[in-house]
């Protein structure tokens, strides 16, 4: 606690890595249960370790996937998230909890194919997108997520609406009832008819992207800008993506996509539907002006050296 006094933490090698899904799973299923026999309402928010490497499986899954580190720890986050769904049931609140399984970043790959895992890949693969972890690309912060509410939100049913992390706590003060802080921007907006199927679009037209303090790329609708060059430099043993990757300062023009008609971004657009620049640059003016107000605290940046 800040400024509260020194006190001992349990280590965290290798070894405790492995297995600190299972202990985290554990406290999360007995603070759920001491809620439901108080007659409480409760909020559990509950990070897994898996997906970011080193992806160390603990020893129920190690070798499980045929397919690596990688693999095994994929499996072992489904089993834990099915011990976490089997607590709610056995304790007769499935049907009041509303459970979101989401990811905050794409995956990581080039930079970690190699290191530590004995010949095989502990990497993800983002798909048809563009770049990994650490880049400002649709590759980097376009994930999946899940939403499961018996009788409140329909099964089997998808959305390509565009929602942001951000978007949660808007939307679950909605469903609670609970109001919103007026006293500081909210970047979040409410997208309780997206996750209740009574809006395909949703709330949410743009979004806007950084490495850092600084804002690198936009999103508005189907089109993506990028306000600074974001690329892996080099080639073969040379290339370094991910957060190595370069960023320098364009001149003119942001380039522009249509990640629906071509989600690797092959084609750069802007000359023919530069008109599209309008609306995203008005997403930008507005969160400026809304600096101006509101200064932003000073942001981390590992992805420069030097960067503080």
């Amino acid at each position: 606690m800040a400024g509260g006094p020194l006190r001992k933490v349990k280590p965290y090698p290798r070894e405790v890595r492995a297995e600190i899904d299972n202990e985290l799973v554990a406290k999360s299923i007995d603070f759920m249960k001491r809620q439901k026999e108080a007659g409480k309402p409760f909020f559990l928010y509950l990070p897994f370790s898996m997906g970011h490497f080193p992806n160390l499986p603990s020893k129920q899954f190690v070798g499980k996937s045929r397919i690596g580190q990688f693999g095994d720890k994929l499996m072992e986050g489904d089993y834990h998230v099915g011990q976490i769904v089997d607590a709610l049931k056995e304790l007769a609140i499935d049907d009041d909890t509303l459970v979101v399984f989401a990811s905050n970043n794409g995956p990581q790959g080039e930079t970690s194919r190699e290191m530590g895992n004995q010949g095989t890949p502990d990497m993800g693969n983002s798909g048809p997108f563009r770049g990994e972890l650490g880049e400002a690309t649709e590759g980097s912060i376009r994930t999946f997520c899940f939403a499961r509410w018996p009788g409140k939100v329909k099964p089997g049913t998808s959305s390509y609406a565009m929602f942001s992390i951000m978007d949660f706590m808007p939307t679950f003060a909605q469903i609670i009832g609970a109001k919103m802080p007026t006293d500081r921007p909210i970047d979040g907006v409410d997208q309780t008819d997206v996750l209740f199927g009574k809006s395909e679009a949703g709330n949410r037209e743009s979004l806007l992207t950084f490495i850092g303090a600084d804002l690198v790329a936009a999103r508005w609708k189907q089109w993506r800008f990028y306000f600074t060059d974001v690329y892996p430099t080099g080639i073969g043993p040379q290339r370094e993506p991910g957060m190595f990757s370069a960023s320098a300062p364009m001149a003119g023009y942001p380039k522009v996509y249509n990640v629906e008609m071509d989600p690797h971004e092959h084609l750069q657009v802007g000359a023919l539907f530069g008109w599209t620049a309008g609306p995203a640059l008005e997403a930008v003016e507005k969160y400026r002006e809304s600096v101006k107000k509101y200064p932003n605290p000073p942001a981390p940046n590992i992805t420069r050296v030097g960067g503080g």
